[in-house]
C-alpha cells in the first residue's frame, strides 16, 4: 500500500520494505521541494543532487552561474541514475549531511518512474 505524503507526485511502481521510505515507510516530509540533477549515485542509498541558480553580482549589474550540491536518501523502490533530474523533498536529518529524500524522477518521456 503505497501512503500519502501530502505532495503532489507520481507514486513509484515498485514496492520496498525501507522504514525511511515516505511512501512505504514512516519518514514524513515537510519543508522545501528541491529540483537538480544527479550528479553521483556511487554511495549505497544516497544520492548527491547538484542545482544551478542564477546569482547577481551588483557590481557589474550581471549574473552569474552558481551550482550547489544537496545530499539525498534514495530509498529502494526507486531507480536513479546519473544524469537523471530529480524532485526532492526536506525529511528529518538522516545523518549528518543528509535531510532531503528522493520522491520522484524526472523522466524526458513523462512516464514517471
Amino acid at each position: 500500500m503505497v501512503r500519502n505524503i501530502g505532495v503532489s507526485v507520481v507514486s513509484p511502481r515498485k514496492t520496498c520494505d525501507d522504514e525511511l521510505c515516505p511512501f512505504h515507510g514512516t519518514l514524513s516530509v515537510r519543508g522545501k521541494l528541491l529540483t537538480g540533477i544527479v550528479s553521483s549515485s556511487k554511495a549505497k542509498k544516497m544520492v548527491v543532487v547538484s542545482r544551478e541558480y542564477p546569482g547577481k553580482v551588483r557590481k557589474y549589474k550581471r549574473f552569474q552561474r552558481s551550482r550547489s550540491t544537496v545530499h539525498a536518501y534514495l530509498p529502494s523502490c526507486i531507480d536513479v541514475g546519473e544524469g537523471e533530474e530529480v524532485r526532492i523533498a526536506e525529511c528529518r536529518p538522516l545523518s549528518k549531511t543528509v535531510s532531503f529524500v528522493v520522491v520522484e524522477v524526472s523522466n524526458k518521456d513523462g512516464s514517471g518512474n
